[in-house]
């Protein structure tokens, strides 16, 4: 049996949050959200994932509708409590995306973009004082950081400090 990350005292704070966000509670929320959490943890496919989660696909559809929906985005957000915002450090770190990712028939943007490495995405992402998240965007592997930079900055409450490195400096907001 693969090793779980909730233990009960914080899957009882998880499940609070994730009812908040109107998920339904399924007599098996607990090991779908523990099979996400292993899936993100390995790296593995998603048809790979242990029986003892249940049935692939079921889990695999359900993250797709979480996120789709924005709940794993608010559930994440509500997770992060009480940070520390007199220091932010922003970073942007590159993502390659398999051969065959780009070009799919869709409306909706993926967020793959040609760079020097081929497709990629790019993780813009702002952890505060402690180190935790607090803010991210996605963009296309060919989005500059100090193009995601104002978005970034315009989402965070004032802060006191903000750290990045060369790729979000810029004369439009450099000197704040």
């Amino acid at each position: 049996m693969p090793p779980m990350m909730l233990n009960d005292e914080y899957w009882s704070k998880l499940e609070k949050i994730l009812l908040q966000e109107s998920i339904y509670n399924k007599r098996n929320l607990r090991m779908t959200v523990e099979g996400i959490l292993y899936r993100m943890r390995v790296g593995c496919p998603w048809r790979d994932l242990p029986r003892v989660f249940g049935c692939w696909n079921s889990i695999y559809k359900r993250f797709n509708a979480w996120s789709l929906s924005r709940k794993w985005l608010n559930v994440f957000k509500a997770l992060a409590v009480d940070p520390d915002w007199e220091w932010r450090f922003m970073d942007g770190s590159y993502v390659k995306a398999h051969q065959h990712s780009a070009g799919a028939a869709s409306q909706e943007s993926q967020a793959i973009g040609k760079s020097r490495a081929g497709n990629t995405t790019k993780i813009h992402l702002v952890v505060d004082g402690y180190g935790l998240p607090v803010e991210f965007e996605i963009t296309g592997g060919e989005v500059n950081d100090c193009c995601a930079a104002p978005d970034l900055i315009a989402r965070l409450p004032d802060a006191k400090t903000i750290v990045a490195d060369k790729g979000y400096d810029s004369d439009g907001y450099g000197n704040r």
